[in-house]
């Protein structure tokens, strides 16, 4: 690469940083477009990776390492408290096997896996902060079901296609996941995965407060202007009709206060209002829908910013639609531009 000019050589620095290739790929990619960067990550992008090979046993070593640290969501560390006492009084020697074998006779759920201990451990281990995007294309590789879980036959298999048997090829393997991002195809992947790796068990829908964590976390990559006003948008929204909500409950309950002759210093009227009160619905409780959180996406690629190119009678959600008409309501799009100011507010 000394050969190269200096501008030759700050691209393909630039290339390798990105993708995580090496100098010899970068070069063949660069050359191949003339020096075009863009048209290089298109060339990079295009052609199947060479997978290095990942040994087995080191594998099963990492996964131990971070497995089992926790076996449920309520707190019972290794050893369990109970079954440890148990081992005592019954003088067993092995004690932990004991307790392993005790838990998988009864199908325990937790008792292989990774969860956030062991996430947290790992995280530490790469230093990456565990709120970092990377952890999200990570998951994507390892075809992960949860957030914030890795089942062994996830974790496993998920190193071993990335070609990864040590912490050393883990931290090199991070800044190509990374650069992922920035394919579209594979971000329109990573954003559809997304969506069932953070909800939760059981749901269809996407609790709101994780869908906007999300939303900020993936757009920060593709840099949608919009993004922001996107979800005050919702949480005003949500403000709006849980405060509606709020009001129409309280005015039920004081036309019931009429309607039952209750006057309010009647012993009976106080112990009404000592009943729990009508509440409004918290804002986390309010879900987005697979088919908004897919939309989304298609709207941020294809309309304009400036909205120059939005249809009002394409088929978007109603949601999407009713941000629209947010925008253009609130000044935030005039004459065809987005204002920079109304970020601020």
């Amino acid at each position: 690469m000394s050969k190269l000019v200096r501008g030759h050589r700050d691209k393909v620095q630039q290339f390798m940083t990105i993708t995580g290739s090496s100098e010899k790929l970068a070069l063949q990619a660069l050359k191949s477009c003339d020096w075009h960067l863009e048209g290089a990550f298109d060339v990079f992008y295009s052609q199947p990776q060479v997978k290095s090979y990942a040994d087995t046993r080191l594998v099963e070593e990492l996964y131990k390492r971070y497995k089992g640290k926790r076996y449920n969501s309520v707190g019972f560390c290794s050893p369990h408290p109970l079954l440890k006492s148990l081992c005592v009084c019954l003088n067993l020697v092995e004690c932990l096997g004991f307790q392993l074998h005790f838990l998988r006779g009864l199908n325990y759920p937790y008792v292989d896996m990774i969860l956030a201990d062991g996430i947290t451990l790992l995280c530490n281990d790469l230093q990456v902060d565990p709120q970092d995007v990377v952890m999200l294309v990570l998951s994507w590789h390892m075809k992960a079901a949860t957030m914030c879980e890795f089942s062994k036959q996830e974790f496993i298999g998920g190193l071993q296609a990335l070609g990864i048997d040590s912490l050393e090829k883990f931290r090199d393997r991070m800044q190509f996941m990374r650069s992922e991002l920035k394919d579209d195809q594979k971000f329109r992947e990573i954003y559809i995965f997304a969506f069932g790796w953070a909800k939760e068990k059981g749901q269809k829908s996407l609790a709101l407060d994780t869908a906007i964590g999300m939303w900020q976390l993936l757009f920060a990559e593709k840099q949608w202007p919009l993004v922001d006003h996107w979800c005050q948008f919702l949480q005003k929204v949500t403000d709006s009709v849980a405060k509606h909500q709020l009001i129409r409950s309280y005015m039920n309950f004081d036309s019931l206060c009429q309607r039952s002759e209750v006057k309010p210093e009647s012993l009976r009227h106080r112990h009404m209002l000592a009943l729990p009160q009508p509440q409004a619905k918290a804002r986390h409780n309010k879900a987005i829908s697979r088919d908004t959180w897919s939309q989304l996406l298609e709207f941020a690629r294809m309309v304009d910013p400036t909205l120059s190119n939005y249809d009002a009678e394409g088929a978007w959600p109603y949601l999407i639609d009713e941000f629209v008409e947010y925008l253009n309501e609130n000044g935030i799009i005039r004459k065809g531009q987005l204002n920079d100011w109304s970020q601020k507010y």
